[in-house]
């Protein structure tokens, strides 16, 4: 360590376990640190972080106190009042994937795990700090936004050989401001001379970036294929095929890219959101629940640990046991009340009767009593719909529509709609899902809960015609359903052996229940069943 960068350098330690504390005061005095200040919970260091600035935070990710060292980070990301001239450094003990990815994402400036020795905090502090001194002009542009200025300083500090051992990092921003200020055939030409001369996975996803702002999208696509084998690149290259399949309207399989990003680094909430988002779109419960519960498990002690993430599991939850069979119900209820639990225990001063109350009005029309479900709607403040967040008035919908009162259902979905912004270029999934689901509740009289009964009954009654129409709708909205695209089936059969009028997206829809069959674990009957339908199919 240079004595004249560890004299001059202001540090602020967040530690809270005494003997960690005590190394790490020891090694930086023997590093030649005199100026350094110590905290033991988050709260006290975004306090001295108000009040002083700070050429370096050293951090423990498992601060015991309060939310730990991740919501510390996180926080600073969401607010953005972490200068990019100060350093933030992680220390950890636990080391394993699912931490070591929580801690990449939020892109601190190193990660030191525990123990380490004082030449190992030397040598990373040294690095971290003469690399922020070093392009400390380009990172006041950036600080500011400023990415023309930017760039032209980064270009500069290229020119300079005494700064060589940072030219990686230094190219690495270069591209970076390029596709700030949507160089983007400049950006890939950079990139691609930078891969000339070394493989670099930022070059590539540089590459990709650029390819899909100009629309090059079969382009784009293989090279993040190419990058998700990458074990460097895999999560990045997921979250921007998600992207790209988004803008391709391939909502599916956005879900399984999103998804799979999920299960690589789980702490990210807004990745869950997203998962969320498109499992609605899809029309897949089960995968929009299980998001759900993620979300809540992972929130805890980050910044998006708010009531509102406990309501989204539990609406998750109404969703998939109101589109599940039977048999299952009952246990998707029995964890929806845990969440509503959880909500009370965790924020018991929340202001969410009206939440709750709809909530409660599709519980019990599950249950059949629609006579209850209708006084709790009846109750829910009207007045007040301004007031109340998208999703609580999406609920409130849909629990209209369910026991029957489509005219309010639809007037609710016009006006939450016009609260969702577009912007060129994007494709806002909250807008999508809203538009799709006014046009189903249009559609379609009946709930998901009884739309599948009526079929039934219908189809036994010998009308057929009736009862196809019936299976179609109900596989409309709940595709992922394996008794309903068995059921849809059988129907189709037996209209065409009774020659009953079919419409000409029958062959699609064929392919799509025997998608959903394929891929779902049906039970002996339903394979015996699926058997006998593709029999007769396959004549």
């Amino acid at each position: 360590m240079k004595l004249n960068l560890a004299k001059n350098t202001k540090l602020l330690i967040a530690e809270d376990q005494v003997l960690a504390k005590s190394h790490m005061h020891y090694a930086l005095e023997q590093l030649g640190f005199k100026n350094m200040d110590y905290v033991d919970r988050p709260s006290h260091a975004l306090v001295a972080m108000q009040e002083r600035d700070y050429d370096g935070i050293i951090c423990s990710y498992s601060l015991r106190s309060e939310q730990g060292g991740y919501f510390l980070l996180e926080q600073l990301n969401a607010e953005q009042t972490l200068p990019l001239t100060s350093a933030f450094i992680f220390t950890s003990a636990d080391t394993s994937s699912e931490v070591v990815h929580a801690i990449i994402e939020l892109q601190p400036d190193e990660f030191i795990a525990k123990p380490f020795s004082v030449n190992e905090l030397d040598k990373r502090l040294s690095r971290v700090l003469s690399r922020k001194h070093a392009l400390r002009n380009v990172y006041l542009q950036m600080d500011k936004k400023d990415y023309e200025k930017a760039l032209a300083e980064v270009e500069n500090f290229l020119l300079q050989p005494e700064h060589s051992e940072h030219f990686p990092l230094a190219l690495k921003i270069k591209g970076e401001m390029l596709v700030q200020t949507q160089r983007y055939h400049e950006a890939i030409s950079f990139y691609e001379s930078i891969i000339n001369i070394q493989d670099f996975s930022w070059a590539k996803l540089g590459i990709a970036t650029s390819l899909m702002a100009l629309n090059e999208f079969d382009d784009a696509e293989r090279e993040i294929i190419q990058l998700a084998l990458r074990p460097d690149a895999a999560l990045n290259a997921y979250d921007l095929l998600a992207k790209l399949q988004i803008k391709q309207s391939a909502f599916d399989d956005a879900l399984e890219s999103t998804s799979l990003a999920c299960d690589i680094s789980p702490r990210n909430i807004p990745r869950h959101q997203q998962a969320i988002d498109l499992a609605r779109i899809t029309h897949d419960y089960e995968s929009q629940f299980n998001s759900a519960k993620k979300m809540v498990r992972y929130a805890k002690g980050s910044i998006h640990d708010s009531p509102e993430i406990y309501l989204t599991a539990a609406r998750a939850g109404v969703d998939f046991a109101m589109t599940s069979d039977p048999e299952h119900v009952n246990n998707i209820v029995k964890q929806t009340g845990e969440y509503l639990r959880q909500l009370k225990r965790a924020h018991p001063k929340a202001v969410v009767n009206d939440e709750l109350a709809v909530i409660d009005a599709r519980l019990h029309y599950l249950k059949d009593d629609v006579v209850k479900a209708q006084q709790l709607l009846s109750d829910f403040n009207v007045d007040g719909d301004q007031y109340h967040s998208t999703e609580a008035l999406l609920d409130r919908a849909k629990a209209l529509h369910e026991i029957g009162m489509r005219a309010k259902s639809l007037e609710i979905l016009d006006a939450i709609a016009e609260r969702e912004p577009s912007k060129k270029g994007e494709v806002n999934l909250l807008a999508t899902y809203l538009k799709q689901e006014r046009a189903e509740r249009k559609a379609i009289t009946l709930s998901p809960k009884t739309l599948n009964n009526t079929a039934v009954a219908q189809y036994k009654k010998g009308h057929l015609e009736q009862s196809y129409t019936t299976f179609s709708q109900a596989f409309r909205v709940m595709p992922k359903n394996p008794s309903i695209a068995l059921n849809y089936l059988q129907a189709i059969i037996r209209a065409r052996r009774s020659n009953t009028p079919l419409p000409p997206n029958t062959v699609d829809a064929i392919k799509k229940c025997r998608e959903t069959l394929e891929t779902a674990s049906l039970s002996e009957e339903q394979r015996s069943r699926y058997e006998s339908v593709m029999h007769i199919l396959n004549r």
